[in-house]
This record gives structure tokens, sequence and C-alpha cells, in this order.
């Protein structure tokens, strides 16, 4: 066999190992079936509710973490560019002084770390069954923000 040909075995071998790799650590970081606030966090963006926050702001990652694997279906508008400093337009636009910030079809506007329960609440949403699990924030984070950069 020459050495070409000995070469490109090697090269079709790793490509099918890496391809495997791939799918198999893919198919591990994506959970399986819906998420528990699912239906809530579909219910907050069709009510009109929508969530303002940026990358770099830990109250906006602890209130994402509220909804768990359901928070890819939140309302979330990044207020941040990628520099991490200033606003975007769009934020710019809508006042948004701290994060994170809650705005509602009403025009009202909740800031800090707002409970699901509160969330639910204003938004006349349902939340699921708490079966053992707690929703609400330790009393101390509850209304925490963080000021825009």
């Amino acid at each position: 066999m020459s050495n070409n040909v000995k070469i490109f075995i090697l090269v079709i071998v790793l490509l099918i190992l890496g391809t495997a790799a791939t799918i198999l650590l893919q198919s591990e970081s994506v959970p399986a079936g819906p998420g528990k606030y699912d239906k809530f966090a579909i219910c907050l963006k069709d009510q009109g509710a929508v969530f303002y926050g940026a990358f770099w702001c830990p109250h906006c990652q602890t209130q994402k973490k509220l909804f768990g694997t359901s928070q890819k279906l939140l309302p979330y508008v990044e207020c941040s560019p990628v520099s991490g400093q200033g606003q975007t337009q769009e934020c710019m636009d809508k006042k948004i002084e701290s994060y994170p910030t809650w705005e509602f079809a009403d025009g009202s506007r909740l800031t800090g770390e707002i409970p699901l329960r509160q969330l639910a609440e204003k938004t006349a949403c349902s939340l699921p069954s708490e079966s053992g699990e707690t929703t609400l924030l330790p009393q101390d984070n509850v209304g925490a923000s963080s000021p825009v950069r």
C-alpha cells in the first residue's frame, strides 16, 4: 500500500471518529423532552411580557436559571453589545436603566430578579405544579438588579 493511500484512509477514519464524537457530545447536552416551564415561558411571550437583560449581568443569569431548560423560550432581548459596554439601540429607545427589566403589555415594568410567582400574577399565566421544587428566589435577591454599564 502506498503512503498516499495510508494517509487517505487515516484521514477518513479520523473524520468518522470526529463526527461520531460530535454527535455523542451534542446528544448528551440537549435535554430530552420539553422543559418544566415551557408553557409558562410561551405564555409570558403571548401575554406581551419582554425580558430585557445583558449577558454580563449576574441577576439576569439568575433570572434565566429559574426557567431551567425553558429559558430558550423566554421573550428575551439582549441589551448589551458584544463589547459589554453601552446598550443596543432597542434598549436605549426603551430607556432600560437596569437589568433585568421585565416590561408588560400594559407598559408597566418590574426590575431585578422577579419570582416566577410574581410574573405569573402579573401576566395571568399559570405556573406548573410545584412538585417539591421552589420557584421563589431567596428573599435577599428579590428585586436585585445590575445598572447599565
